[in-house]
């Protein structure tokens, strides 16, 4: 069986891919950029690539990762987001339609789509409320897609973290600091608000979920893929720096903090564990002892 990565020279595309290819499933990965892991480079704005890379694979599932998934960046490039994520998204799904195949596709949302919630934990049932330029393109890419006549399931993935993420990304960020100040190439760890909780799992947990939503959702399934437990930013902070053995000053740089932020995530799995038979199974800590190893291994060069 063969299955189409969008984006997957992104964080979550290598792991998608390994996961994919231990059940056997060949794999073509497309991306933006030229990559290990891609096979064909195409643009997920550019329709006419996109026709005809659905045309020619013909996927019988299909994993939509392409997005511009920064928040932070999303203030900055509004209308890049809005293009990629739901532009992008039109593409793919019209190209599907032209190639008249039925290809199961899993739609990556986010728990941005909430907004900051008047009740937790979050259900897919909650209110739709999105206060980011991200959180509401993702909003309008799930509208998107529910138009469509086709075998789309969507999630609604809340953070997820592991080795080899960007730094733009707060674990990866914290990871990385902690390392430099081992390595001394710097002194202090720098941080925004450190009381804001997020619901985090670990990546590799993430992609066994995304290849069951396919496996076992419906068409038009919405899943809230999530850990059900919040950790606060200093508690990831304190557990990374404890992995140093060092003492590690902190300071809050008021230029990393947020003017619009959620203050607590916290989501509910249930339907998509009652519906898969899926839970995570990595600790934070270890998610988090791997990061930090890693990058002793590429600061270490």
């Amino acid at each position: 069986m063969k299955a189409l990565i969008t984006g997957i020279n992104g964080f979550v595309g290598p792991y998608l891919k390994s996961h994919l290819e231990g059940n056997s499933f060949q794999v073509v990965g497309t991306d933006i950029h030229p990559g290990e892991h891609v096979d064909v480079v195409a643009d997920i704005q550019d329709k006419d690539k996109v026709l005809k890379l659905i045309a020619r694979e013909k996927p019988e599932l299909i994993f939509h990762l392409a997005a511009q998934s920064s928040v932070k960046l999303s203030w900055e490039q509004p209308e890049l987001t809005r293009k990629v994520n739901v532009e992008g998204t039109r593409n793919l799904l019209d190209a599907v339609l032209a190639a008249g195949i039925e290809p199961k596709i899993l739609l990556v949302s986010s728990a941005d789509v909430y907004g900051i919630p008047a009740k937790l934990p979050l259900t897919e049932e909650s209110p739709l409320k999105p206060i980011s330029p991200y959180g509401h393109s993702r909003l309008e890419q799930e509208q998107l897609a529910l138009s469509y006549n086709l075998l789309i399931i969507i999630s609604r993935s809340f953070t997820h973290t592991g080795p080899g993420q960007n730094p733009i990304f707060v674990c990866s960020d914290f990871a990385k600091q902690v390392v430099e100040v081992e390595l001394g190439k710097r002194k202090e760890v720098t941080t925004g608000e450190l009381s804001i909780k997020r619901d985090i799992i670990d990546v590799r947990d993430m992609v066994k979920a995304y290849l069951l939503a396919l496996q076992k959702g419906k068409p038009k399934d919405i899943f809230n893929i999530c850990g059900g437990k919040s950790y606060s930013l200093k508690e990831i902070l304190g557990v990374i720096i404890s992995l140093s053995g060092k003492s590690i000053p902190v300071r809050t740089e008021p230029g990393k903090i947020r003017k619009h932020d959620t203050p607590v995530i916290l989501g509910d799995n249930s339907k998509f564990s009652k519906a898969a038979g899926w839970k995570p199974t990595i600790p934070l800590s270890q998610t988090l002892n791997e990061m930090v190893e890693d990058w002793r291994r590429v600061l270490g060069k």
